[in-house]
């Protein structure tokens, strides 16, 4: 018969084996035309709108100027333009309000949920107030220059490995816990504040410092959260009056931190999406044929 000796006219039709070895008649490396038939690019980049970035970005800018603005209160009560008395007054309003925005923006918000966060700030605060003349000559052994410095290294840890995301303090409605960066964030605030503190005339001074300082970090991320997650927009409104507000005071405090903060929260807001969508056109995913590997688990977890 014609061709009977010829094997590679006897040979089956190859396709694309994952598992199970050679085919008979072809190499274990070998495949044809077909095999990038079902090559696609770029099949999962997503393409994002440079509005809707900007309004992510928000949230970046909105815990800097936080930041700037307990760096304006520190400046200021260690010049002692700020008394003990006004400071422990404004602690007890930024509380207040705290709770206030709580109880309007969580929906629905128990009882018994207002009472455990109030039974945890009493404890808290109790806690700070036996603790402030222990605060208060801490680091007197040390000078004043390497408190400064310890104190603004640790606050750009802080912004740094915070979790812009989210909150420290697991809110109502979050699904995963603190991760370990943003904990560590937390604890630099900590110390920058202790740190600071700890150069205060009075020990009711370093205890209205301490308060303030800490109802911040702990609870400003907890507040912004549940804004941004009952409205959206009163997210924007509530972040444009605190950048408005903060680029009031460090203009007064000081011209070049004023510029310095402006400058950070133009290249966030605006310079770093626009950054971003650009360089979504040199983002480069092959998918075909061929095994992929694929996470089976959440990495966030």
């Amino acid at each position: 018969m014609k061709g009977a000796g010829n094997p590679t006219l006897c040979r089956t039709k190859w396709r694309k084996v994952a598992y199970g070895g050679m085919q008979p008649g072809y190499d274990d490396n070998y495949t044809d035309d077909s095999f990038l038939e079902e090559m696609v690019m770029n099949a999962n980049v997503v393409k994002r709108d440079f509005l809707r970035v900007m309004v992510d970005s928000v949230s970046i800018s909105q815990y800097l100027c936080i930041v700037a603005l307990v760096v304006s209160t520190w400046t200021h009560t260690l010049n002692l333009a700020i008394d003990e008395i006004t400071l422990l007054k404004f602690d007890i309003g930024l509380l207040l309000v705290g709770f206030l925005v709580l109880l309007l923006t969580t929906s629905p918000f128990s009882l018994n949920l207002l009472l455990k966060y109030v039974l945890n700030i009493s404890f808290f605060t109790s806690g700070l107030y036996v603790l402030a003349p222990i605060c208060h000559t801490l680091t007197r052994s040390i000078s004043s220059d390497s408190i400064w410095a310890l104190a603004v290294f640790l606050l750009l840890v802080h912004l740094f490995l915070h979790d812009y995301s989210g909150s420290t303090i697991r809110p109502p409605g979050a699904l995963n816990n603190p991760k370990l960066t943003s904990n560590i964030s937390l604890n630099a605030s900590i110390v920058a504040s202790v740190l600071v503190a700890s150069r205060l005339p009075s020990w009711l001074h370093v205890f209205a410092i301490m308060l303030f300082s800490l109802q911040v970090f702990l609870f400003a991320p907890l507040v912004t959260f549940c804004i941004k997650k009952y409205s959206c927009r009163l997210h924007l409104i509530f972040s444009f009056a605190l950048m408005v507000m903060t680029l009031g005071v460090t203009y007064q405090l000081h011209r070049m931190l004023f510029i310095l903060l402006l400058a950070l929260v133009v290249f966030i807001s605006l310079v770093c999406p626009y950054w971003l969508i650009r360089i979504q056109e040199y983002k480069f995913e092959i998918n075909g044929p061929w095994d992929e590997a694929k996470l089976c688990f959440d990495i966030t977890e």
